[in-house]
């Protein structure tokens, strides 16, 4: 099939959760369909990755999209209908090129990456079918809800702009041929606003050969981890929830161990935790080490749906993991038999002394785990799934 793939962002460094989606679905995919890819890129730096996609690609086409905050988007947003997320996308100029691509050539399938691109997508009878990575309107609601009081003079202006992701994000689920979500959590979310929508769950999956070449070094000390990109704000919440409310906890329990902040581009909000035991870190190259050289990861996640990857390369890398319900979300791993799951910060300090104190514990977790994750979550498995689906979809000629 002919297959018209629009994305956000470009697939290559594999830096966010995205980018790592993308790049391993084109790289599974591309021996099966042809595959144009149109991106956005934020620097034109980024074009030195083309290279690395081209294998997987019949086309590339790239377009530079608008700084966030520049004055365009912020006026966008403000006399128009869509709200900041989409008004950073659209592009009339875009929209124009992918109308020509359209015509120029015969696609069966538009696949959409996010909702916030779809106003792009001209007019056509070629079937989209549209993935929601996550629910967008939920994570930007939680954020606002959980603004400080130095910033309530902006929260009426930022639930407006929550009110109008909720109705563009609604309405292109309904334009859509088909959708996707990454969890059977979101699936249901979808599907119980509109009971007529299709929606299959194609969850995010993880390279296992990768992670596994990494073997598990021996530690100085107890460490937890904490990986995260700080561009999401749920990661930044959740690094506040541990720092400032759970890591106390364990601190007190155990007096040698350390808490290492993973993530790249750490923000001055995140930075200020830098202290004698706990250690900020944007700057691992190798993110499998980061895994091997841990005693557990901790992911308090408390806002953000989908299937979040950290959780499944520490499956991958047999890390123990101790999470939220929320951070678990999307995988079909049980309580007390691949992770350890709690929602409040004593329960969560507590699971997380156990596994430090009690080494073999955490050892059959991550062994349980890694035999999940390889059986049901690798890139093989999940593009399977997304390429019947381009079947049932498509249109081939």
């Amino acid at each position: 099939m002919k297959i018209l793939m629009i994305t956000p962002y470009f697939p290559y460094p594999l830096v966010s959760g995205g980018q790592i989606r993308t790049y391993n679905l084109l790289k599974n995919l591309s021996s099966k369909h042809e595959i144009t890819l149109a991106s956005f890129i934020r620097d034109p730096k980024e074009t030195q990755y083309l290279d690395k996609l081209k294998p997987f690609c019949q086309k590339i086409i790239v377009f530079k999209r608008r700084k966030a905050w520049s004055p365009v988007n912020i006026l966008l947003s403000a006399v128009t209908p869509y709200p900041f997320l989409v008004s950073i996308y659209f592009d009339p100029f875009v929209k124009s090129q992918i109308k020509k691509e359209l015509i120029r050539e015969n696609y069966d399938l538009i696949h959409a990456e996010t909702f916030y691109v779809m106003p792009n997508i001209p007019k056509t009878n070629v079937p989209v079918f549209l993935v929601e990575q996550v629910i967008e309107y939920l994570v930007y609601q939680r954020f606002v809800e959980g603004l400080t009081p130095l910033l309530l003079l902006l929260k009426p202006f930022l639930f407006l702009d929550v009110f109008k992701i909720k109705f563009w994000e609604r309405h292109y689920w309904q334009k859509a041929r088909r959708l996707a979500a990454m969890s059977a959590q979101d699936q249901k979310f979808i599907q119980n606003y509109n009971p007529k929508l299709t929606v299959d769950v194609v969850a995010n999956g993880v390279d296992i050969d990768y992670f596994a070449q990494t073997k598990r070094k021996k530690l100085q000390k107890p460490t937890v981890l904490f990986i995260g990109n700080f561009k999401w704000l749920p990661n930044r919440d959740a690094t506040k929830y541990l720092v400032e409310d759970i890591w106390p906890l364990i601190n007190k329990e155990l007096r040698n161990c350390q808490l290492w902040i993973v993530g790249r581009n750490p923000p001055p909000d995140i930075k200020k935790y830098q202290s004698q035991d706990i250690k900020v870190d944007g700057r691992v190259k190798d993110i499998r080490s980061a895994y091997t050289s841990s005693s557990v990861l901790l992911a308090p996640i408390r806002n953000g749906r989908g299937t979040k990857y950290k959780i499944l390369e520490a499956m991958a890398t047999k890390t123990p993991i101790i999470g939220t319900r929320l951070a678990i979300e999307g995988i079909d791993a049980k309580n007390n038999n691949q992770v350890y799951i709690a929602d409040n910060p004593k329960d969560l300090a507590q699971k997380t002394v156990n596994i430090l104190k009690n080494p073999a514990i955490g050892r059959k977790l991550a062994e349980s785990a890694y035999s999940l994750v390889s059986h049901a979550y690798n890139w093989q498995i999940i593009s399977a799934k997304l390429d019947r689906l381009y079947q049932e979809v498509g249109s081939p000629k």
